[in-house]
C-alpha cells in the first residue's frame, strides 16, 4: 500500500454522546499529532437542550468545535428525522466548503452521521468510516450503516467478520482494516469513578445493587416503543433491583420512551435514577459497578464483555450483531425481560461474564484501534482515493451466470 507523510487536514463528525466517546481515543491521537491539522464537526443530539447539550463535554474534554451545526427538529415521527437530514445536508455542507478537509471520518451507522457522508461524498472527499459491516436488524441504521459504506473509501471493521462483511459489498480488500472497537480502548485508559464518587457525582445512592439500562426505540418497528418499555419497566420493579436509566437518542419515538423513564423513575425515586447523559467516564464507571447491563444499546454488545458485566439483550434492535457469551439475548415481554435479569446477575452467570473479560475473549478487543485508525488515515495516499473501484471476488458459478428466465439479451 503507497503511503505518503503530509500535514492534512481531517475533519472528524459526531452527533450523539455515544458516538463522540468511542471516538475519544482517536480524538486524543489526532489532536496531538504534528502531522495532522484535526478539525472537529458536531450537530445533533450535542446541540439540543432536551438531550442535555452534550457539546459541553467536548469543550470540557479540551477539543476544540470547529464547526456546531444544528439540525434536529423538536419531534418524535419519521418525517421529522427526514427533515433534520435535509436540514444536515445543507449545515454539513456548508461546513465542509469552510473547512475544505482532505477526509472526514465517520463512526457508524446513524442518519446524522449519513447526512454528513452524503454531502462529504458530493463534494468529493474521502470518507473514512468506522464499525462498518455489523448488523441491527431491528434498526433503520442498519441499512444507514451499509450506505455509508458505500460512499466511504477507507473502512475499519471491529472483528474479522465484519471486515469479511465489507469485503462482500464490493469494497476493496486492501482498503478494509480489522482494528477491534475504539469503545473497549476506552476501559483500559480511562481511569473510573469509584461507585461512591460516582453516586455522588449524580445524585443517587449507588450502595445498592443495581442495574444500568438504556432502551433505544426499535425503529423499523413503529409504534411499539411504550409496550416495550411498559414491559421492561415492570420487569425491572419486579426484580427488586434499583436501576440507573441513561435517556434515549434522539430517534422516531425516543421523545415517548423518555417520558416513560420520566414517569417511572419519578414514581420511586429512591429507587431508580434518571441522567440524560453520563459521559464517557461516568458512564463506563456505572457500568462497571451495576449487577448488570439491561435494554438494547449497543454499548451492552461491545463494551459491557471486557468490563466483564452481564448484558440483558432485550428485542431485535442489536440482532444479528457478533457477540459474547455473556449476552442474554430476550423478546421484549414482562415475563421473559424477568427471567433475563434473574439469570444476568445470578452469582454463576456473573462469575462466567468474569472469565469472559479475564481471558479477553470479547470478539470487539483489538491491540490498540486509535493508534492502527491514526497510523493508516495519517500516511495513507488520497491521490485517487475518492475514485472507487468495485472489488469482484470469485463468486459460484449459479450465481455468476444470468438465469435464462431472466436474460432478456438478443
Amino acid at each position: 500500500m503507497e503511503t505518503e507523510k503530509i500535514n492534512r487536514k481531517i475533519a472528524v463528525f459526531t452527533g450523539t454522546r455515544a458516538e463522540y466517546g468511542l471516538l475519544r481515543p482517536l480524538l486524543s491521537r489526532l489532536k496531538a499529532s504534528e502531522t495532522v491539522n484535526l478539525k472537529l464537526i458536531v450537530s445533533g443530539m450535542h446541540l439540543a437542550p432536551e438531550f442535555g447539550l452534550t457539546f459541553k463535554e467536548i469543550e470540557k474534554d479540551g477539543f476544540f468545535i470547529n464547526e456546531k451545526v444544528e439540525i434536529l427538529l423538536s419531534s418524535d415521527k419519521p418525517g421529522g428525522t427526514c427533515k433534520s437530514m435535509g436540514l444536515g445536508m445543507i449545515g454539513l455542507s456548508d461546513a465542509l466548503e469552510r473547512i475544505a478537509p482532505d477526509m472526514v471520518i465517520i463512526l457508524g451507522d446513524r442518519f446524522e452521521a449519513f447526512s454528513m457522508g452524503a454531502a462529504a461524498m458530493i463534494h468529493s472527499i474521502p470518507i473514512a468510516h468506522i464499525h462498518g459491516g455489523e448488523t441491527t436488524l431491528g434498526a433503520i441504521d442498519d441499512s444507514m450503516r451499509h450506505c455509508l459504506t458505500k460512499m466511504a473509501s477507507l473502512h475499519f471493521t471491529t472483528t474479522e467478520t465484519h471486515r469479511k462483511r465489507v469485503i462482500q459489498m464490493g469494497e476493496e480488500a486492501d482498503l478494509v482494516f480489522n482494528v477491534g472497537a475504539l469503545g473497549i480502548e476506552n476501559i483500559g485508559t480511562m481511569e473510573l469513578m469509584s461507585k461512591e464518587v460516582l453516586g455522588h457525582d449524580i445524585g443517587f445512592n449507588l450502595s445498592q445493587p443495581y442495574i444500568l439500562v438504556t432502551f433505544h426505540p426499535v425503529t423499523l418497528n413503529h409504534g411499539s416503543a411504550d409496550s416495550n418499555l411498559t414491559s421492561l419497566c415492570s420487569a425491572i420493579e419486579y426484580s427488586g433491583l434499583c436501576a440507573l436509566f441513561t435517556k434515549s437518542n434522539a430517534d422516531s419515538e425516543g421523545r415517548i420512551i423518555n417520558e416513560i423513564i420520566d414517569r417511572f423513575v419519578q414514581s420511586n425515586p429512591k429507587r431508580y435514577c434518571v441522567v440524560h447523559s453520563l459521559g464517557t467516564v461516568r458512564y463506563l464507571s456505572a457500568m462497571y459497578h451495576c449487577e448488570a447491563v439491561v435494554g438494547n444499546s449497543s454499548s451492552g454488545i461491545i463494551e459491557a464483555p471486557s468490563l466483564g458485566i452481564p448484558t440483558v439483550d432485550i428485542g431485535n434492535r442489536q440482532k444479528g450483531r457478533v457477540r459474547a457469551e455473556s449476552i442474554i439475548s430476550c423478546s421484549p415481554e414482562q415475563k421473559t425481560i424477568e427471567k433475563a435479569i434473574e439469570k444476568a446477575v445470578s452469582n454463576e452467570f456473573r462469575a462466567m461474564a468474569k472469565k469472559i473479560a479475564k481471558n479477553m475473549l470479547n470478539p470487539y478487543e483489538g491491540p490498540s484501534p486509535s493508534k492502527d485508525i491514526f497510523d493508516i488515515i495519517s500516511t495513507i495516499s488520497t491521490l485517487n482515493l475518492f475514485q472507487k473501484k468495485f472489488y469482484d471476488f470469485n463468486l459460484p458459478d449459479d450465481l455468476q451466470t444470468i438465469h435464462p428466465k431472466y436474460d432478456f439479451t438478443d
